[in-house]
């Protein structure tokens, strides 16, 4: 067993030095901000420190100073010992992939178990980078104690790469003017606000209008400027926001505050919807850092239990969002309890039946494989464990879900068991619905809005 083991003060002697060496990542910069709150830009915002006197990236003051402590804390005189009192210099900066060589080195011992250290931290090319001076307390007994089993910690960003990929080609094109409906929390405001500050969408904000003002006044947020339809509750804000992108005053809706069900309800209405000759369906953009790629879920929040036809037009939907966002041919698993055709699971002879229709051409644009179980569908070492030979297998882009009651349940698990966020919309419509779990924070709507941006003009460039 790995122990900690202390020196007490009267075995310390003159002269006594403990040491570790640490090599500075990206990681233990972050790490330190978030563990601090100090996100000065020198550190954190690669732009701005490659501006500055330093030209990078460079380690906080204190990190350095921070591994000075764990030398005294686990090394010498080590457990027990009680911090005093510290000075720092600091000589030089710490760069990304300096590596350090932390020491810590006896000078004197006073009265009442008191020792002063000298302290270094001296950089690959035997630079000093930080000198200084430390006062301890020296535990009087010998201590030794198993090193504790630290949690193994996964940094995820709150936009990802993937998600900034979305708004990196929505850069340039013309923002979407968007009916946000009932948007009377902070979600969903902030969420429309930010997509508008960062050229998106031009936000009409449809609801009632002294809760929204009073939800921008309770969390700073300026809606100076943009236009605000009063309506009374949520389902007339529903109502008139279908009303106002079917008449062409607006070209797509971004759920706020409501149920799917009240606004879905109105986009399906016969005399003023929004309907098309497709079904509807909901893409989730999921940002799954531990996947070798962007993946995409479908439909986990509009067909309660969609028939084979159904199924074809969801599987569409996804394959014609994903080849925008991606400018690739989209690998799609259809998703059961197990990869072989069985009787008696139905959702292996729909999967069977729709790989067969693409084939036939009355899917097109995707390569199809179905059924695929999860395992399988994700990981190529489940595949070939066993023994599926597949372009799709291990490799997917699109899951698609056998119903309703199964992908909002994988959606949820993911959210909520591995933080895995997910971007949202409707397509299949004769406007782009933005469609976030109500739970989805500004980061999630914003990159919901710059998929739907970027998948309508695509398409208006197509139709021209």
């Amino acid at each position: 067993m790995d122990m900690i083991r202390n020196k007490p003060f009267n075995d310390i002697q003159i002269g006594d030095s403990a040491s570790l060496t640490r090599t500075l990542s990206r990681k233990d910069i972050q790490l330190f901000a978030i563990m601090s709150g100090d996100v000065n830009p020198a550190h954190v915002d690669e732009e701005y420190a490659n501006s500055s006197q330093f030209h990078h990236i460079i380690a906080h003051g204190m990190w350095g100073g921070a591994l000075i402590s764990t030398v005294l804390g686990t090394q010498l005189p080590g457990p027990g010992t009680i911090y005093l009192k510290q000075d720092f210099t600091f000589l030089k900066p710490v760069s990304l992939g300096d590596n350090l060589i932390v020491t810590v080195t006896v000078t004197e011992k006073q009265a009442h178990h008191r020792v002063v250290l000298d302290c270094t931290c001296v950089n690959q090319l035997n630079e000093t980078v930080i000198s200084g001076q430390a006062l301890v307390k020296a535990p009087a007994e010998a201590i030794a104690r198993p090193r504790a089993s630290l949690p193994a910690l996964e940094l995820k960003e709150e936009s990802s790469a993937r998600y900034q990929q979305f708004m990196t080609m929505a850069k340039g094109m013309r923002p979407l003017k968007t009916c946000v409906v009932h948007p009377v929390d902070a979600n969903s405001l902030a969420g429309a606000l930010e997509a508008a500050s960062d050229s998106l969408i031009v936000p009409i904000l449809v609801g009632p209008k002294a809760r929204i003002e009073q939800v921008a006044v309770d969390n700073q947020l300026d809606i100076s400027g943009i236009r605000l339809v009063d309506t009374p509750h949520s389902h007339a804000a529903a109502e008139t926001a279908v009303k106002m992108v079917s008449s062409g005053e607006a070209e797509a809706l971004m759920k706020g505050h409501l149920h799917t069900d009240e606004l879905m309800h109105e986009v399906l209405n016969k005399d003023y919807g929004l309907r098309t000759g497709r079904v509807m369906s909901h893409i989730f953009a999921l940002d799954a850092p531990s996947y070798h790629k962007s993946l995409f879920l479908t439909d986990a929040a509009i067909n309660i239990r969609p028939n084979l036809a159904a199924k074809k037009d969801i599987i569409q939907n996804a394959i014609d969002l994903v080849s925008a966002l991606t400018n690739n041919t989209p690998k799609v698993a259809i998703l059961s309890a197990v990869e072989t055709v069985e009787e008696k699971i139905p959702s292996t002879l729909d999967a069977t039946a729709l790989c067969k229709m693409a084939e036939r051409g009355q899917i097109t644009g995707g390569l199809l494989d179905g059924p695929l179980a999860m395992d399988n569908a994700i990981s190529s070492e489940a595949a070939k464990s066993k023994g599926i030979l597949s372009q799709v297998a291990g490799d997917a882009d699109i899951l698609v879900a056998p119903d309703l009651e199964s992908g909002n349940m994988l959606f949820k698990q993911m959210r909520y068991l591995s933080g895995i966020e997910g971007a949202g919309i409707v397509l299949g419509a004769r406007a782009p619905i933005i469609l976030t779990s109500r739970a989805g924070g500004p980061a999630t709507r914003k990159a919901s809005c710059a998929m739907a941006l970027v998948f309508q003009r695509k398409r208006e460039g197509a139709t021209r």
